[in-house]
């Protein structure tokens, strides 16, 4: 694996892992407060087959902070330039909670360079645009006490039984993006809703979810009629996390439903 930078849209930079020569990419993206690292287990399990790519958000991980406008086509702006840093031409778009709908961002301006998407405990509805005026709450409160509002955060995202040592890792990283970063996304996301963007989609889309947040797969199919779901019982908001080799065959059977085939290496 290796670490390298380059910037996005903005000219803040954006942190990544790369492995694997294959020309067909899979790119991950993390969901927020989270970082690359999360994508670990998957740089093992498919660079064989695959050039694996994870990217760490601006404000995320060693990413810059220094963003002036915060927002989730923001986001999708940083997945594309990472794609154009390693001049990807053909690539699955793999999204983790507010990832799914950067995902979709970054699909609708790389073209046809995105054969499909999959969010992972993501697209659970389609038809909500996010509030602005609980958001703002929601993002006081963090500033007032983040200690307690990660803690209310997890509460919601991982089973009560989540494996102690696991619960307290994700909670120490996530515990790394600064308070203010946080804000700012949190404000950003008043008025966004992702259903405008996801009705431009003409690539396969798939999920992989935990059973924590039911989906509503009748609504996000009027939106992508062919769509599918994979539910891991048991599992919690980070399912490559929680369960690292399940996922890695739930991700494997998913690339293969929609058609992303190993390729060629590049060398």
């Amino acid at each position: 694996m290796q670490n390298r930078t380059t910037s996005s849209f903005d000219g803040v930079r954006i942190a990544y892992s790369i492995s694997g020569e294959a020309a067909t990419a899979l790119v991950f993206i993390h969901g927020g407060m989270s970082d690359r690292s999360f994508w670990d287990a998957q740089h093992a399990a498919f660079a064989d087959r695959f050039r694996v790519i994870a990217l760490d958000l601006a404000g995320h991980g060693d990413s810059g902070r220094d963003r002036k406008e915060w927002g989730i086509p923001q986001f999708g702006r940083d997945v594309v330039a990472v794609m154009d840093a390693e001049r990807v031409p053909r690539a699955a778009l793999i999204g983790n909670s507010l990832g799914g709908p950067a995902a979709i961002e970054a699909a609708l301006i790389a073209g046809s360079r995105v054969a499909a998407v999959i969010g992972v405990d993501t697209f659970q509805d389609m038809g909500r645009t996010m509030d602005a005026g609980p958001l703002r709450e929601r993002a006081e409160a963090w500033r007032r006490d983040p200690e307690g509002s990660m803690s209310w955060m997890l509460g919601l995202l991982l089973h009560p039984d989540t494996d102690a040592g696991l619960y307290e890792d994700i909670r120490r990283r996530m515990s790394l993006t600064p308070v203010e970063v946080v804000y700012a996304m949190f404000c950003s996301f008043g008025g966004y809703g992702p259903e405008e963007s996801a009705r431009k989609l003409r690539v396969p889309v798939g999920g992989i979810n935990g059973d924590v947040f039911p989906a509503n797969v009748e609504a996000i199919r009027r939106v992508w009629p062919d769509y599918g779901v994979e539910v891991l019982p048991h599992t919690g908001h980070y399912p490559m996390l929680e369960c690292p080799e399940e996922f890695n065959r739930r991700l494997a059977r998913m690339l293969d439903r929609l058609g992303i085939a190993q390729t060629a290496n590049l060398m």
